[in-house]
């Protein structure tokens, strides 16, 4: 694929994939001032995409990708994203309990200076 249809195809920039190629996350065939994206790019920039969605950093990507390259199979790969995974779900999971408490005393606040008669009541 070219870089213009990587980008329709992933509804990503041009300048995201330089990114993640300068990053050696992706590594297109060069024809002269070209590139072209093999199925393994698709595959990778996917993969690229969905952790980062989930708030993987690029070294965590990059290390769990790096793995099928290195060990030539999915096992490892599989292993190591499973691993990551389950840690960064803890860590959404610790964050969402923080935000609910911090929603809650906001609008505990929120309602106090109601209350007290501070701002004008919210239409229900």
């Amino acid at each position: 694929m070219t870089i213009r249809e990587m980008c329709e195809a992933y509804d990503v920039t041009p300048r995201t994939l330089r990114f993640y190629e300068a990053k050696e996350l992706l590594t297109p065939i060069r024809i002269g001032t070209r590139r072209l994206f093999t199925r393994r790019d698709r595959a990778r920039l996917a993969l690229i995409l969905r952790g980062k969605r989930f708030g993987f950093s690029l070294e965590d990507i990059r290390q769990t990708l790096d793995l099928y390259d290195r060990d030539g199979g999915l096992t490892a790969q599989r292993q190591k994203a499973y691993e990551l995974a389950m840690t960064r779900l803890a860590e959404m999971e610790a964050q969402r309990s923080e935000l609910d408490v911090a929603i809650a005393e906001l609008k505990a606040e929120l309602q106090d200076a109601e209350a007290k008669g501070l701002v004008p009541k919210r239409a229900a």
